[in-house]
Parts: C-alpha cells; structure tokens; sequence
C-alpha cells in the first residue's frame, strides 16, 4: 500500500480550502475529487492552465504538464490535473489569466494582430 501525504489546496477563487490524505502517485485533482472536493479544472490533460497552483510548501510530480513552460515550474507553479503526489503539499490556486500573463505576457503585450500588417522580427 502506499504511503499517504497530507495534502491541502487552498482555493483562492472560492475563498474555500481542501485538504486530505492521499496516497503517493495519486492525481491531485483525481484524488481531491473522489472525496467530493471540487476545485477548477478544464482539460485534464495537462494542456491549459485552468488548474494551475502555486506552491506553497512540498512538491509534486507533473512530467504532463505541456500547459506551464519549464521556467514556471522552477518558479513553483504545477498543474492540479497532471501534478502526482509524491509528499506533504500546500498550495494555492492561480488566476488562469495571471498564470497566462507569467507565461505568454510578453506575446500578448504587442497588442491584436491586424490582418495585413508585417510581423516583428525581434
């Protein structure tokens, strides 16, 4: 049997926390869901950042997760869907627009594309 580790999610939009024991290699997301936690989620698939969290303290294992480039996982960012437990975890969720801007800010700050006009090169 594996071993459990305490998980806690605190849920910033809802102004709600939630927190378990669940066993190592366990989904996040998964697991906080079979005992009726309900936290946001889109794709499930690791794709978009509508899960994403901040770490406070632990770690987890999120091999998957294609929606947060490898800069905001140093930064302590992970992806509840893809994120496996591998010890004790506290962590917050994200704004998906905060998490967006980390990400993709310096893309987005150029402005909307206009049909017609020349790409930057720089």
């Amino acid at each position: 049997m594996a071993p459990l580790h305490r998980i806690t999610i605190h849920d910033r939009q809802r102004g709600v926390s939630h927190s378990a024991e669940l066993p190592e290699g366990e989904l996040v997301l998964q697991g906080l869901e079979a005992l009726g936690q309900a936290l946001p989620f889109s794709c499930r698939n690791g794709c978009c950042t509508a899960c994403a969290v901040r770490v406070l303290s632990g770690t987890v294992e999120q091999r998957e997760a294609l929606g947060l480039s490898h800069s905001l996982r140093q930064q302590g960012y992970a992806l509840l869907c893809v994120a496996r437990v591998v010890g004790p975890l506290e962590a917050e969720t994200q704004d998906e627009d905060e998490v967006y801007m980390l990400q993709f800010g310096r893309s987005f700050a150029r402005g909307r594309l206009r049909p017609g006009l020349p790409l930057d090169d720089d």
